[in-house]
């Protein structure tokens, strides 16, 4: 069968996940921060300058560890999908969400007919190339399938928009809500969260999974006390850049 997606199962039990924004679009990053120990890693394609190349590599270094990799397309796009699927990605994050047609077609995508379109090739990485002959049938319980939310009025429709069959789990995205507001660059605006809290209490307690990326470890940690399942609590670009100024600074002030 397919490799067990411990993530997909870990979010359907409530089991809290903490995770990682992957965005170097480098296999040898992404090894670095696989031994770390997340328990998902988001690999972007949407704001990194990642390609299916640097994605099948970044797929294959965290297929090593006990990290699941999920990875986010730059759109809800049937045929990327597809590719990114038989590349064996666990599970996708898709952007952009405003509407149920929409959420009914991204879990169309990730689906075989008759349950939806995506196409069929017999010999992939994903079923590790024609040798699981369990491929066919058991991986749809073994994909996860996100949806993000970014907008007031997608926020609005949330409820509607998790209750289509098929969807894992719905995230949040901060920073986009925070522009749709008028806080552009403040995700973490008193204002953004006091949005999204109540939507999240409401799809939590109906018993869907919610999700978001948060840079404050405290705040992500609270999120997860509050109910959240999955939190990514920071980025490998983020880790970089922070210590390389925090490096630098330390070195600076000693010799000043």
């Amino acid at each position: 069968m397919p490799r067990r997606n411990h993530f997909a199962r870990a979010i359907a039990d409530r089991q809290k996940q903490i995770g990682l924004w992957v965005s170097l679009a480098n296999p040898y990053a992404a090894e670095v921060v696989a031994g770390a120990g997340y328990d998902w890693a988001l690999v972007d394609m949407e704001h990194a300058p990642g390609t299916l190349d640097s994605v099948l590599g970044q797929l294959q270094a965290f297929a090593a560890s006990g990290t699941t990799a999920i990875v986010r397309p730059d759109w809800n796009d049937a045929v990327l999908v597809k590719r990114l699927l038989d590349m064996g990605a666990p599970g996708l994050l898709f952007p952009m969400i405003q509407t149920v047609e929409e959420a009914r077609s991204a879990v169309a995508a990730t689906r075989y007919p008759p349950h939806g379109v995506r196409g069929v090739a017999g010999t992939t990485r994903a079923n590790n190339f024609g040798r699981d002959t369990r491929y066919f049938a058991d991986i749809e319980r073994e994909t996860a399938v996100l949806l993000q939310i970014e907008t007031r009025a997608a926020l609005a429709k949330a409820d509607a928009i998790a209750a289509v069959e098929g969807v894992s789990g719905i995230f949040f995205g901060p920073a986009d809500i925070g522009a749709d507001m008028g806080h552009l660059g403040q995700p973490m605006h008193a204002d953004v969260w006091a949005a999204i809290r109540p939507v999240a209490r409401r799809l939590i307690d109906a018993g869907m999974p919610v999700g978001t990326l948060v840079s404050d470890a405290a705040f992500a940690a609270e999120l997860l006390r509050d109910g959240f399942t999955f939190v990514a609590c920071g980025s490998d670009a983020g880790l970089l850049a922070r210590g390389a100024d925090a490096l630098l600074a330390s070195v600076k002030g000693a010799i000043s």
